[in-house]
C-alpha cells in the first residue's frame, strides 16, 4: 500500500468522443496517465469521453495545453422549428460544440492499494 499526500491534482476533462484518442496520445507523450470513461452530453445527447487525469501540480499547465491543442470546437447545425411559420418547418440553427471542459480538483490524499 502506498500513501501519497504531495501536491496532486485531479483533472476531469470532458471531451468529444472523436477527440479522445488524440487527447490520450498527447497526454501520453507527456508521461501523464489517465482513465477514460464514456459519457453522454445532456443537451444534445452527443457521445463524450470523460478523462480522469491524476498528476502533480507542476504538470497541470502542460496537460491543459495538450487538451487545448487536441480538442477543438466545431459548429454543427440542429433543426429548430420556427414558431411563427404557418407550417412547422425546421430552421437550421448553428451551435458550437466540442473543445474540452476541464475541472481541476485538489487532491488532499490518495492511496494505491
Amino acid at each position: 500500500m502506498t500513501d501519497q499526500t504531495s501536491n496532486q491534482k485531479l483533472l476531469l476533462a470532458v471531451v468529444q468522443a472523436q477527440d479522445a484518442d488524440s487527447a490520450h496520445a498527447a497526454l501520453g507523450k507527456l508521461g501523464i496517465t489517465l482513465v477514460r470513461l464514456p459519457s453522454v452530453g445532456g443537451f444534445l445527447g452527443r457521445r463524450n469521453t470523460t478523462l480522469l487525469i491524476g498528476l502533480p501540480e507542476e504538470k497541470q499547465t502542460e496537460a491543459v495545453a495538450a487538451l487545448n491543442e487536441t480538442c477543438r470546437q466545431r459548429v454543427e447545425y440542429i433543426a429548430v422549428p420556427l414558431e411563427s411559420a404557418p407550417l412547422p418547418l425546421p430552421a437550421p440553427t448553428p451551435i458550437t460544440i466540442g473543445g474540452a471542459t476541464i475541472f481541476a480538483l485538489e487532491v488532499e490524499h490518495f492511496e494505491e492499494v
